[in-house]
């Protein structure tokens, strides 16, 4: 088994391809140890000293350290968990608690919501994905459209900045209604 890694815009986060379907849908989040309990893959990566976070997408982990911890001291001990796991033949998630995305949203403002999530779908996610991290729908009020960020996107130096001037600005041109967007934490 080869594992390829790549870089992301957050310094503390690096992007691992197994080769092989992570996750068949959705993505999963696991920010900490606790959170992982429910994912072998993800209980093999945090039992690396120095990870502080495990996301999973279709194809990929990524994998968020500490400030102080070396990627040189790490990725081969996270290579190998990832490589182990893949070998025991265990599932990655144990149950079906992936999450598809969006948060649910009713009320007047449902029609704006599903453009704001259907732009989303179609041209925010598949390219934050390319960088190990997701960016979900977590509501929207008043104009202003919360967002959750995941992965690599997470405590990303560069996120305020795609928030600000690349998802903003795509959802106030095709959304008049939309007047700010958000991050919201975890």
């Amino acid at each position: 088994m080869f594992i390829q890694t790549e870089s992301t815009p957050n310094p503390a986060t690096l992007k691992f391809l197994p080769g092989q379907t992570v996750l068949e849908a959705g993505t999963a989040d696991f920010p900490s140890a606790e959170a992982a309990e429910k994912s072998p893959l993800a209980s093999r990566v945090f039992a690396v000293e120095g990870v502080t976070g495990v996301f999973f997408g279709n194809d990929f982990v990524t994998v968020t350290k500490q400030d102080a911890v070396n990627w040189d001291h790490i990725k081969p001990a996270i290579l190998g968990a990832i490589m182990e796991h893949y070998q025991s033949g265990q599932a990655v998630m144990e149950g079906t608690d992936e999450n598809a995305g969006h948060a649910a949203h009713d009320g007047p403002d449902s029609e704006i919501v599903n453009q704001i999530k259907d732009l989303l779908d179609t041209r925010v996610r598949p390219a934050v994905a390319q960088d190990g991290g997701d960016i979900t729908f977590h509501g929207f009020d008043r104009g202003i459209v919360y967002l959750h960020m995941q992965g690599a996107c997470a405590g990303c130096p560069s996120s305020t900045l795609t928030l600000k001037m690349g998802i903003e600005n795509l959802l106030r041109h095709y959304i008049p209604e939309v007047i700010e967007v958000r991050p919201v934490a975890a």
